[in-house]
């Protein structure tokens, strides 16, 4: 069988820069897993329930956070900082290592329009191996969500 190596296997330079922008701006969805219902729950001091009662939507069979009202900010978004970080969900702690960003040197590009942080003059190389770790880990997460909700 023929290794797929994929184009960015020399590793990619990607630093957070705190600018918030990846939480604020255009509507999405932050899409819970139960594992980040537990998480987020505990980090807050309430049950599942109240967490999901207080800061989700459903969407289709499952959960997203909320924005904050009148906006497309993440509930969660103080200020540029996230207040929940240290438990913040999956989709957060993969970013920007997410497949449809990707899939082609274009998307990464794309994506760097969208986030500073992506080939920053002072980002780090980040190695392939750890981007394809993050990509499982997202895919993993997505699974998740559809399949133990």
């Amino acid at each position: 069988m023929e290794e797929i190596v994929p184009w960015f296997n020399d590793g990619l330079r990607f630093k957070c820069t705190g600018c918030g922008a990846c939480c604020t701006g255009a509507p999405g969805y932050v899409f819970l897993s139960q594992e980040d219902l537990d998480r987020l729950s505990r980090h807050l001091g309430c049950s599942v329930l109240e967490f999901v009662k207080k800061y989700t939507r459903q969407v289709d069979s499952g959960y997203a956070l909320l924005d904050r009202p009148g906006s497309y900010d993440c509930i969660f978004l103080e200020g540029k900082k996230c207040s929940v970080y240290d438990a913040r969900p999956v989709q957060c702690r993969t970013f920007p290592w997410w497949i449809d960003q990707l899939r082609e040197p274009k998307d990464w590009i794309a994506a760097s329009e969208r986030c500073e942080g992506i080939n920053h003059p002072d980002a780090p190389l980040i190695p392939s191996l750890h981007i394809q770790e993050q990509c499982l880990t997202y895919l993993d997460n997505l699974l998740a969500q559809n399949f133990s909700l």
